[in-house]
């Protein structure tokens, strides 16, 4: 008897389960749309399919009456460079200091307790600090997602380094190499693909620090644009900015799982003979 643990879907039926869900939500959507608009024309917090479009259409392909610019294509960018610079300062810290704090016990010992103790810090409850310190503009956004995401990239990264096999750093030493080399053609070939695996578990935290610095303080972007709108209750808007925040991360995480692959194929290898 065949038990439903050893049971997997073909390729084909797989791609139809994981649409299937999407499906039943737009299809409930639609139906408690339609009950809600058949009460109220004016209705707003379900808005019908072609409300959507209309409000697609103006913020992306029409300038705005009150700049010229095309406001979607505006926030979309100016978030996007504000999460990139924040994802790249935090992977490079977590690189740097979770390589060190793993593979030098002084570094560790000197470094991990404060790590641990930023990374218990809510980053949301410092938000008023950092816009005391370093202003409304730019940086206080980037910084508030380096300080929300860092330290558990950190941490992580040192963990993974010190689950390296000892016998491989035995076995530099022995052929004569010193720290430096080995830190950098040992340790690190192996943590890479680790640290694009962990900046993509960390993107959703990135978004979410990133809408909530927009939403607080900012003149263009995606949680500015979103947080700006409610106040009229314009749901035509925030869907399909939040639809399209969703469709970024999805694209970023797809491209990062592709680096992965195309720059790290012998540890993916070994992920699937492990599988």
């Amino acid at each position: 008897m065949k038990r439903l643990i050893n049971l997997a879907p073909s390729r084909p039926f797989s791609v139809l389960l994981a649409i299937l869900p999407f499906a039943v939500l737009v299809v409930l959507y639609i139906a408690a749309s339609d009950a809600r608009l058949a009460e109220n024309a004016n209705d707003k917090l379900l808005p019908s399919i072609a409300q959507f479009s209309a409000a697609i259409e103006r913020m992306a392909f029409e300038p705005s009456k009150r700049t010229g610019e095309y406001l979607l294509w505006v926030d979309t960018a100016a978030s996007l460079w504000r999460l990139f610079q924040g994802v790249m300062i935090s992977a490079l810290m977590g690189l740097i200091f979770g390589a060190c704090m793993g593979l030098f016990p002084y570094a560790r010992s000197a470094m991990s307790p404060l790590f641990v103790a930023i990374s218990l810090i809510p980053p949301m409850a410092i938000l008023p600090i950092l816009f005391i310190v370093f202003g409304l503009g730019e940086v206080s956004k980037v910084v508030l997602i380096v300080i929300g995401i860092a330290p558990f990239i950190i941490r992580d990264m040192q963990a993974r380094v010190l689950e390296l096999p000892k016998e491989q750093l035995i076995k530099a030493q022995t052929l004569g190499a010193n720290s430096w080399q080995i830190l950098v053609r040992v340790v690190l070939p192996q943590i890479m693909p680790r640290l694009i695996a962990l900046v993509s578990l960390s993107l959703g935290a990135a978004w979410l620090f990133l809408i909530a610095g927009e939403a607080i303080a900012a003149q263009e972007g995606l949680g500015y644009r979103i947080f700006l709108v409610r106040r009229y209750m314009a749901m035509d808007v925030i869907l399909p900015y939040v639809a399209w925040i969703t469709f970024l991360a999805f694209i970023t995480d797809y491209a990062l799982k592709q680096l992965s692959r195309k720059s790290f194929p012998w540890f993916h290898a070994l992920q699937g003979a492990k599988s």
